[in-house]
């Protein structure tokens, strides 16, 4: 499997790559890079560069954030007996990913991601090539009725039982202009009873203004919202222990991927039920 190191020679050689922006500094490659990953280019480090020097704390606020989404998963495929997932702006591949939580707690476990970017749907194929129950798709957040009539996800996943939407660090990007209260309930109306919804979303405090800004100039920007707002993802849903609150304290004595003493983030998450 190509690195993204491998994959930036290959465009400097000569060429590019198809579908590939390299110029572009790329959330989900910026995100990649937060986490340690090598997938990233240059255009992604020196916006994401700019991104810590504005806010120290955003390496922190990624490695709390996959923390979180490892208790949610594993939570949601053993306590709560889910044995469908939905990873919806899944981003690329790392250490302790979606399927493999979910399939080493529930073995039944079904898992299709979603992604927009080219290089995370190239990476998530070559890493799942032997998986048969789990597939990559392309699709966005943005359009939730073309990701929920896509085969892939029509095939693997019965829509009439439970299954667990996961929006992890995705529904900042999507500004308000663009609906993401509206693509949240398409697919929350989608969900049978019995199935949760998982998000996790950045607050806004004056202080990351500048942090923000080198997203104006990625694939997506991003958008601080407000501990109300990120709460009104959840309307007509139910809220799980403990609630809605801080990433790290999410359930942190989970059994696999507890959470370190971080600094306090300014990273909000929840788990809600549809009954």
């Amino acid at each position: 499997m190509a690195t993204g190191r491998n994959l930036a020679l290959q465009a400097l050689l000569g060429g590019g790559i198809a579908g590939i922006d390299v110029r572009t500094p790329n959330v989900a490659r910026m995100y990649d890079y937060y986490l340690g990953g090598k997938d990233n280019f240059a255009a992604d480090r020196e916006a994401a560069e700019r991104v810590i020097a504005a806010a120290p704390v955003t390496r922190e606020i990624a490695r709390a954030n996959r923390a979180f989404l490892g208790r949610a998963v594993w939570f949601l495929a053993g306590e709560a007996g889910i044995s469908q997932f939905l990873d919806v702006g899944a981003g690329l591949p790392t250490r302790e990913n979606v399927h493999q939580v979910a399939q080493d707690t529930n073995p039944a476990a079904r898992v299709v991601y979603v992604d927009n970017d080219p290089v995370v749907l190239s990476h998530a194929r070559a890493l799942l090539a032997t998986n048969t129950q789990t597939r990559v798709v392309l699709g966005d957040v943005r359009k939730p009725g073309d990701i929920l009539t896509d085969p892939d996800v029509r095939d693997l996943l019965d829509l009439s039982q439970p299954v667990a939407v996961l929006l992890v660090a995705v529904l900042h990007f999507v500004p308000d202009h663009e609906d993401p209260y509206g693509a949240v309930r398409a697919l929350v109306d989608a969900m049978a009873p019995g199935s949760f919804l998982v998000v996790s979303h950045v607050e806004y405090r004056p202080e990351l203004v500048g942090a923000v800004k080198p997203y104006q100039r990625a694939n997506a920007p991003a958008v601080g919202r407000s501990l109300d707002d990120i709460g009104r993802f959840f309307d007509g849903l139910e809220l799980v222990s403990p609630g809605l609150v801080n990433v790290r304290e999410w359930r942190p004595d989970g059994p696999i991927l507890t959470a370190r003493l971080e600094p306090e983030v300014p990273f909000f998450a929840g788990v809600a039920v549809k009954r």
